[in-house]
């Protein structure tokens, strides 16, 4: 399923609720790449690194099987090739 961000938008709630029964979620943050497990992870600071200043998910979010990717970093995409 393929959704576009400018027409469905996740409040951070929804955002959580999308990513909760991920495996692993990986998120880029400039060059930094952090994995959460979303069933141990701190859910404030989950919360904080996959939502963008206006509390919505991030664009761009990609789901492959049930792995999560947040953001957008070159070494992450690449290494789904």
């Amino acid at each position: 399923m393929q959704v576009e961000a400018k027409k469905v938008v996740y409040n951070s709630e929804d955002a959580f609720a999308v990513v909760a029964e991920a495996s692993k979620i990986v998120v880029a943050s400039g060059k930094k790449i952090a994995e959460f497990d979303p069933k141990t992870a701190d859910h404030a600071e989950l919360l904080k690194m996959i939502t963008g200043r206006t509390g919505n998910l991030r664009a761009p979010t990609l789901r492959v099987g049930d792995v999560f990717y947040v953001g957008f970093n070159v070494e992450m995409y690449s290494s789904l090739g």
